[in-house]
């Protein structure tokens, strides 16, 4: 494959992939703002709908991100991310036109985060697996930091735009806007050269998929450094889901923010990301993979106090800045661990690995949404959000007993032998 070689400012095919999802992360940050909205402000969604929202969007990866896993290594990639681009335009064009019959619902509303999240569980599963399969190995932090600058870069002009459409437009007319982007994304895709890699078959055919999806789950069991980052990554992820069912709450019913103002807080929130995507590479320089890793849930685990805290008429910084110190702790914690995890996964785990662990660190998330929606209505959504905040902090201690912190340099894959025989032989525990 041509410019595989070095740096990947000359890869045709990645910039190619970089520049689709570049497009596709800003209309999804302007969903991600307008579709609560719509809930909140155009149906008068109470407050466990709005929960209940959040936790049908995540759903999916409890009921099929085992599966997925052993479907994408059985499949060439490229075809996973094109066919869910095509739904997710589909199912999010819905909502504008079905809101110009004056017709839309909650009920819809739920279809179609569930189905766009469905689709988000093969196309997320897929992508991690797809630029190990683009890219050369010592490209992958390299590849993973440009990737996360573009979402970083995502957080700061998706609100904004969205804050922008959504007092123009309106929210319902915003989510046209993402849907557009999925389109750009998949132009972006079918341009990409180089051919996909032919999923291997083995001697006699594939196993069943119990039998796929209980290795990927042994593999990420059984390797210390992928566990523990799954267990970290999950507890963050439950507590901060907590946190995003009640947030859009506290700033428009509590604080009185318009959605504009809104765009505006989570647009300035966003320069937190794009510092943790661009510092990411030099931090595991400076202090070693490990020690980044640690070093970047830490910070992510400062902001939701600030969050928690927020009132009066300084609400609107204390937010900005929580979610900036969440978000660039958070982005430069997963590009350093996303990056470990593909360096030390076999090629032919790829898409079980990065399953199972998407089973268990995205699964928390329905489960963080609907007990954010419960602990709203019961004990009130600023005490929702000093939980989620307590919670978040402490997700970095299931890092300290693991080899984490001692991992100075990005590892070499696993042997693929003894991750055989380790799929066959003890169970789990």
């Amino acid at each position: 494959m041509s410019n595989r070689r070095g740096s990947l400012g000359r890869h045709r095919d990645f910039n190619l992939l970089w520049a689709g999802q570049t497009v596709s992360k800003v209309g999804t940050e302007v969903s991600l703002l307008a579709i609560p909205l719509i809930a909140i402000q155009l149906l008068d969604a109470t407050t466990f709908e709005v929960g209940a929202l959040t936790a049908v969007e995540f759903l999916p990866f409890l009921l099929v991100g085992l599966p997925a896993g052993a479907w994408v290594d059985r499949l060439r990639r490229r075809r996973v991310l094109v066919v869910a681009d095509i739904g997710r335009l589909v199912a999010l064009a819905s909502i504008p036109v079905v809101h110009l019959a004056a017709t839309l619902t909650i009920a819809q509303l739920y279809v179609v985060a569930f189905v766009t999240g469905v689709l988000t569980v093969f196309f997320d599963v897929a992508y991690q697996s797809y630029l190990p399969e683009l890219v050369e190995h010592g490209q992958l932090v390299e590849g993973n930091a440009k990737l996360a600058a573009t979402e970083s870069g995502a957080h700061i002009v998706g609100p904004g735009l969205g804050g922008a459409l959504i007092g123009w437009l309106g929210a319902a007319a915003a989510v046209a806007a993402d849907a557009a982007s999925y389109a750009v994304s998949l132009v972006s895709l079918l341009s990409i050269r180089a051919p996909g890699e032919q999923p291997d078959v083995p001697d006699g055919g594939h196993p069943s998929l119990v039998s796929d999806i209980r290795e990927g789950l042994r593999f990420v069991w059984h390797e210390p450094r992928i566990r523990a980052v799954a267990f970290c990554t999950s507890t963050s992820n439950l507590f901060s889901a907590l946190q995003s069912a009640v947030i859009l709450l506290l700033m428009t019913r509590m604080l009185g923010f318009s959605g504009t103002k809104v765009g505006v807080v989570f647009a300035f929130a966003g320069v937190g990301a794009v510092i943790g995507a661009v510092s990411a590479p030099w931090l595991a320089r400076r202090l070693g993979v490990g020690k980044a890793i640690l070093a970047g849930i830490v910070v992510a685990g400062v902001g939701p106090f600030l969050i928690a805290a927020a009132t009066g008429a300084s609400a609107a910084v204390f937010i900005a800045v929580g979610i900036g110190l969440q978000g660039g702790g958070g982005v430069a914690y997963n590009i350093n661990q996303v990056s470990v995890r593909q360096a030390l996964c076999p090629r032919r785990l790829q898409g079980r690995m990065n399953a199972s662990v998407r089973f268990m660190v995205w699964g928390t998330l329905p489960v963080g949404g609907f007990l954010g929606g419960v602990l709203g209505t019961t004990v009130g959504i600023r005490s929702t959000l000093w939980v989620a905040a307590i919670g978040q902090a402490l997700a970095f201690l299931w890092l300290l007993a693991s080899p984490i912190p001692s991992m100075v340099n990005m590892p070499e894959p696993v042997d693929d032998t003894s991750v055989e025989l380790g799929s066959r032989s003890s169970p789990l525990h």
